[in-house]
């Protein structure tokens, strides 16, 4: 199985900046696509962003200009830049990978999530 770790979550004020960094270990072929989604207190998981292998990002609205994603892959990880951090970025951020691993000497495919890395923006 595919684990990822994720790092750089702390204690920002508001205007702040953050760089969450993830990075995926295991029998790895290839990775499709990376990304980060995001958990506040007594809300759903929602999507922040995603990069596919060839460079393709998808940003949600709410963090469009302000968060960048970027990766590299031959090192299968993912970055998060965060930037003029509000209040409300503030909550449990998880990194998504989604591929093909070695498995019983074929590829099969995988979907994996990190722990998460609290991130809150508060003076």
């Amino acid at each position: 199985q595919v684990q990822l770790v994720e790092s750089g979550g702390g204690l920002v004020q508001p205007g702040g900046s953050l760089r969450l960094s993830c990075a995926a270990s295991g029998s790895i072929f290839g990775i499709d696509q990376m990304g980060w989604y995001r958990q506040a207190p007594g809300k759903q998981r929602e999507l922040v962003a995603t990069i596919t292998s060839g460079g393709s990002v998808n940003y949600a609205d709410f963090v469009k200009g302000r968060f960048t994603v970027s990766r590299e892959n031959a090192k299968n990880a993912v970055y998060l830049q965060m930037n003029s951090l509000k209040p409300e970025d503030t909550a449990v951020y998880y990194c998504n990978a989604d591929g093909a691993v070695y498995a019983k000497g074929i590829v099969g495919p995988f979907s994996s999530w990190g722990q998460g890395t609290q991130v809150t923006v508060s003076s």
